[in-house]
């Protein structure tokens, strides 16, 4: 309370004396707690209160105290009461000041029960408020409290309404100090964000410009933006990946990415989910035009509240533009690479045997020697065709120092081998990895630079394979020795003399007659001589199928159903895997 001590007029220009330094202190300071405190403080001094408290509008629309002065409890400070009642709810509503002799017991308020147990807890009693009104708007109420039973006099009222208008402007100043503060703050952050984006940028294009590969591009990715960062192609399987030095570990692979890829690719931009194991994963597909050619997958530990870096983000969708012009440059490359690759594995095979000078040097230029090509392979898929199959060749031609290609529709490879049988079978196991599915391949060995009667050779010994069911297998001819008159032409005339011993009486018969007693007979042996299969098989009546096997037998001038008829057997699969092989 004021004391009475002198005139009015002295104590009047005392507190008017006192009312400009304190306002004047307030302009000299910058922070908003700064100054709430400094309002408080010397409102605290100018009124001589038990205890002066200065409360905000949150954005809840609640009341709650940002600054106080005097014996105050910290439960007391911590409350909030809505902005509608209370005496600071009629303060703000009226944009004027207000006071009570006695809170507890004062009908001129609305009592917030929670409140009230407060005021009782603290003993507050006596209590005036003066709004902090700022354009126009009552955003807050600056308080002064007493534990006794008084009344506020006008001056009182006048002066700390005065301060608080004084106040309300320092306090103006300060939000708008904060919001220039925190916006020059934003903008500084924005620029390193920019300046750290723009220097990435570069130094991705350096790497373009000094030859570099996708697997450099994510290094650098890696560790500019943390973590680990991986890139997949487009079945989803990971072509390079690569971690900071601070990165724990790289992030395993897991059965929810492609969705995530899936959504990258569908809205074009960088899409952010949850990773495993307590991460973060972003991912940018990597386009060129209406072609997708893979996806980058940014992995990084997840943080409280984690919000992907807008710049980062930005930074990974310009490194899958960078991505996409090195896989297309990569891929013509490995075309042309290809394409020059199966035009010699042609000239080679057309020229056979032997080889030109100019054959050699145009070897010798890609590092081959072709003398040492001679294991001819060709392999087969049903899952594949020829063309893919060679593609996949090419890739082991580059690493066995080989040629690949297509000849005569075959997806054919020709290496240098010291291990035929151990060759193919490495072939066989690697093109098995990258289909996922059978594969056949089957080596011949070049004699005297004859690559076209090895490829020959291992082409029709192929057919032959997957017509007695080896459809999934590496191996060379040699395997196959006992049906090397199916495939090998230098035999023919064998298995034509054998033939004409074992069947010809009854190939002779069908073409003469138009027949089909040959066939009738091997639907038999298929069947285990069991009439009643074989019947059904070749859709006939018993009685039918009983005659032309006794036809057959006429033909033949033997009893063959009870005599050994191993040779007939033969015969019969021998004539059979001919047509196979073609």
């Amino acid at each position: 309370m004021i004391s009475e001590s002198g005139p009015a007029e002295t104590r009047r220009q005392r507190e008017l004396a006192s009312l400009y330094a304190t306002v004047k202190s307030l302009t000299a300071l910058g922070g908003l707690d700064e100054v709430l405190q400094s309002i408080v403080h010397h409102a605290h001094e100018l009124i001589g209160t038990d205890f002066t408290y200065l409360s905000l509008v949150g954005a809840d629309g609640r009341l709650s105290a940002r600054a106080s002065e005097g014996t105050i409890s910290a439960s007391f400070l911590a409350a909030t009461i809505p902005a509608d009642v209370g005496l600071g709810g009629k303060v703000l509503a009226s944009r004027s000041p207000h006071w009570v002799r006695d809170y507890t017991t004062s009908t001129r308020i609305e009592h917030d029960p929670n409140f009230d147990r407060l005021v009782v807890t603290e003993k507050l009693v006596a209590l005036l408020g003066v709004p902090l009104v700022i354009r126009g708007e009552a955003v807050g109420a600056l308080f002064a409290a007493d534990r006794a039973e008084r009344s506020f006099q006008a001056d009182e009222i006048a002066l700390l309404n005065a301060f608080a208008d004084h106040a309300a402007v320092a306090l103006d100043n300060a939000r708008l100090y904060e919001a220039s503060r925190t916006a020059l703050q934003e903008l500084q952050v924005a620029y390193r964000k920019s300046e750290r984006a723009q220097a990435i940028h570069e130094a991705l294009t350096g790497v373009v410009l000094g030859g570099g590969a996708p697997d450099d591009v994510t290094q650098l990715l890696a560790d500019q933006l943390g973590g680990s960062v991986t890139l997949l192609d487009r079945t989803g399987a990971a072509l390079a990946g690569r971690e900071s030095a601070s990165s724990p570990g790289r992030t395993p692979p897991e059965t929810d990415l492609a969705e995530a890829v899936e959504d990258a690719r569908r809205s074009g931009r960088c899409t952010t989910s949850a990773g495993p194991a307590g991460t973060t994963r972003s991912v940018a597909a990597i386009q060129a035009g209406d072609s997708y050619l893979g996806a980058l997958v940014w992995s990084r530990p997840a943080a409280g509240g984690d919000v992907p870096d807008d710049m980062d983000l930005r930074t990974l969708e310009r490194a899958t533009h960078i991505l996409g012009l090195l896989i297309l440059k990569e891929r013509a490359v490995a075309e042309a690479a290809e394409r020059v690759s199966g035009e010699l594995l042609t000239e080679l095979m057309v020229g056979s045997p032997g080889i030109s000078a100019a054959q050699r040097a145009r070897t010798r230029a890609r590092n081959i020697d072709a003398d040492r090509l001679d294991l001819v392979l060709v392999a087969d898929s049903p899952a594949s065709t020829s063309t893919d199959l060679a593609r996949h060749l090419h890739d082991i031609a580059r690493d066995r120092a080989g040629l690949a290609g297509e000849h005569l529709g075959r997806a054919t490879i020709i290496l240098p081998s010291a291990d035929d049988d151990r060759t193919a079978e490495e072939v066989h196991g690697r093109l098995r990895r990258t289909l996922g599915g059978p594969v056949t391949v089957v080596g011949e060995r070049a004699v005297n630079h004859d690559w076209s009667r090895a490829f020959s050779l291992a082409g029709r010994c192929g057919a032959v394979m997957r017509a007695i069911g080896h459809t999934d297998l590496g191996a060379t001819t040699r395997r196959y020795a006992l049906y090397a008159m199916l495939f090998d032409a230098d035999r023919a005339g064998e298995l034509d003399r054998f033939l004409a011993g074992s069947i010809g009486a009854l190939l002779e018969y069908d073409e003469r007659r138009g027949t089909d007693l040959v066939d009738t007979l091997g639907v038999y042996y298929d069947h285990r001589a069991n009439v009643a299969a074989t019947a059904r098989a070749l859709h006939v009546h018993v009685n039918t199928l009983l005659k032309r096997l006794d036809r057959a037998g006429t033909v033949l001038g033997l009893d063959w159903r009870h005599d050994n008829d191993l040779e007939l057997q033969l015969g019969l699969r021998l004539h059979r895997l001919r047509a196979t092989a073609g």
